[in-house]
């Protein structure tokens, strides 16, 4: 009879501390959703959205803790159920937090701009201390020893380093690119080796590069640390063209600019991609081609993709153009000096 006194105690305490914490906690979130609706930031939805699951286990750990509380068990049994709840609560909040710390870096890096981009490695790191942190926690609530753990983990951890070489080399190699940040997730680069596209992640071993024909290409940030790249994007996405064009000997330098400069400038609003500003211009190529006099039209374009429309439109718009002011785009043509031998044989 003792016995079940003892245990009827506890668990009206745990049933009415659920209940009231579970109702405090719908109106908490309900006051919250109200609030996050009138404010224009999205981060408040997602700290709300986070926090809902872990609440429930709170909410449940901390009832049973009243329960245990107010319960006449020996002191010698309680202390196991307060570290396994000591440790649900810490699991939690670390998890949580995980998830949260990854989701608040990503927002307030792409708003605010900061040096450390928003990749799959920054995440990672982030994460990765937040985990750390909450193990050497639980840990320590335990009453396991943390520093002969680090200890051994430090002698253990020159053994990995030789046994994890190119490992640790891409992922340092991987943190240098993302703090340097002469490569950014969304750039346009080419390799010293031919390949190019957009940088779609930065993570702890490779970096993706999704070409223009839609195909990813990976390479371990060791050795894209080591090549030779082409940013399109920097120091800005705007980019000149060229486009070379010859004309007839029997054509006027003047007027066959003053036709460019007319035909880019009214492209400009028509064609995608075109720049107004900085105005095109035209020069006079270096030397006297062979059949030409060659002239190079050099015009603005937004980025790097860019270009293959507006060359493929402007080219289109010259040829006619030229036609249609009678300027001749000539064909290659050489002059040969044929020489009639005589016959010194009488």
């Amino acid at each position: 009879m003792n016995n079940l006194n003892q245990l009827i105690m506890p668990s009206i305490v745990v049933l009415v501390s659920v209940t009231v914490l579970f109702i405090l906690r719908e109106i908490a979130f309900r006051m919250l959703n109200r609030w996050a609706k009138k404010t224009d930031t999205t981060i408040d939805d997602v700290v709300i959205k986070t926090l809902k699951t872990p609440t429930i286990f709170w909410v449940v750990a901390l009832s049973l803790y009243l329960g245990i509380a107010f319960s006449g068990f020996p002191p010698e049994y309680t202390k196991y159920i307060k570290k396994i709840i000591y440790v649900a609560i810490v699991l939690s909040v670390t998890v949580a937090l995980t998830t949260l710390s990854g989701k608040i870096f990503r927002f307030y890096v792409e708003k605010a701009k900061s040096p450390v981009p928003a990749t799959g490695l920054a995440n990672a790191t982030i994460k990765g201390i937040v985990l750390v942190t909450g193990g050497l926690l639980i840990l320590s609530g335990l009453g396991i020893s943390i520093t002969p753990l680090l200890t051994a983990l430090g002698v253990g951890g020159l053994a990995v380093a030789l046994a994890l070489q190119d490992t640790l080399a891409n992922m340092f190699a991987g943190l240098h690119i993302m703090l340097e940040r002469t490569i950014r997730v969304g750039d346009f680069i080419k390799l010293e080796t031919g390949e190019e596209g957009y940088v779609e992640d930065i993570t702890w071993r490779t970096t993706r590069i999704r070409m223009l024909p839609n195909n990813m290409v990976l390479i371990p940030n060791s050795k894209l640390a080591q090549s030779i790249i082409t940013n399109y994007y920097l120091p800005i996405k705007r980019m000149s063209v060229k486009i070379t064009v010859g004309v007839s000997y029997d054509s006027d330098p003047e007027y066959v600019e003053k036709v460019l400069l007319d035909i880019a400038k009214s492209a400009v609003g028509e064609i995608p991609g075109l720049l107004g500003e900085p105005e095109p211009f035209v020069r006079f190529s270096p030397g006297f081609g062979d059949s030409s006099l060659d002239f190079t039209l050099i015009c603005q374009v937004k980025e790097f993709v860019d270009q293959y429309l507006v060359q493929h439109e402007l080219r289109k718009r010259i040829f006619k153009r030229f036609k249609e002011e009678g300027i001749e785009i000539p064909f290659p043509h050489r002059t040969v000096y044929l020489r009639e031998e005589k016959d010194w044989q009488k």
